[in-house]
């Protein structure tokens, strides 16, 4: 299994991968685990990686070209436009870590252990491009329901709870047959599992004062998921910003944000929404 880890703090990883299982299973040639920095994908010389949502609002949105380059030069090929998207190799995950994501589990565990490659995509400041998660993505993941600063920790967590179910990882293939959680015999459920401990990144910072971007905002007493966000460029390899947040129409904005994380918390996060 080979694990890539795409993020702005490279050097966040160079302790949690030196121990224990994670460490052994680099050893005996289980795992291969590898850093990219992705301003090493920018074009400027300030290596600029983020810029400021359309449609206004507080933080900042990593731009789609540097994660799309990054992945690209990963794989070794091209992963299309809107005109012509390439299919994606089915032994490969490219999981983006989000707030607004579908909730790891276990079984999410379980299925990712049967890949060849992850490639995490750890996002940072406000959020990450939509087009991001919607063309380049094949999975977008949260780890629970809290605030992190960003998706290098939720990486760390699922490269080990990946790696101690690969083959010959524990040494007694029995240790991941009597534990908690193994027991599933059902598809992944949309509801929080029971006693798992959980954290997610790039929540908004005025959830709690009931503010449309974010995990936690509200609408009546139901949490929503974070709308989605988009930066420069406005038209990127074809698939284009959505219009109503060109238009400067601020009314027009917050009414397609309020719907916009009401489809995603529908499509990710079932159990959020509203009837």
């Amino acid at each position: 299994m080979r694990f890539d880890l795409i993020s702005i703090f490279p050097e966040f990883f160079a302790g949690p991968f030196e121990h224990g299982i994670v460490r052994r299973a680099r050893e005996a040639g289980i795992a291969e685990i590898h850093v990219q920095d992705l301003r090493a994908f920018t074009k400027d010389r300030h290596k600029t990686v983020d810029d400021r949502p359309f449609g206004g609002g507080e933080g900042m949105v990593l731009k789609p070209e540097p994660l799309f380059e990054a992945v690209e030069s990963l794989l070794g090929h091209g992963v299309g436009d809107a005109t012509r998207p390439t299919a994606a190799d089915p032994k490969t995950a490219i999981v983006l870590l989000s707030a607004a994501g579908k909730l790891f589990s276990q079984e999410t565990a379980r299925r990712y252990a049967e890949l060849e490659r992850i490639i995490f995509l750890s996002g940072r400041y406000e959020g990450v491009d939509e087009r991001v998660a919607e063309h380049l993505a094949t999975e977008e993941i949260s780890i629970g329901d809290f605030v992190l600063s960003g998706g290098e920790l939720p990486a760390a967590l699922i490269v080990d709870a990946v790696t101690r179910l690969l083959p010959g990882a524990l040494g007694n293939e029995a240790s991941s047959q009597n534990e908690s959680f193994a027991e599933s015999a059902s598809s992944e459920s949309n509801s929080l599992p029971t006693g798992a401990q959980h954290a997610a990144p790039l929540q908004s910072k005025n959830a709690e004062a009931g503010s449309l971007a974010g995990y936690g905002s509200r609408v009546a007493d139901h949490v929503l998921l974070d709308f989605p966000h988009y930066t420069r460029p406005a038209d990127f390899r074809g698939w284009k910003v959505p219009e109503v947040l060109i238009g400067g129409n601020h009314a027009e904005v917050a009414k397609w944000r309020r719907a916009a994380a009401l489809e995603k918390t529908r499509r990710n996060r079932p159990e959020l929404a509203l009837p």
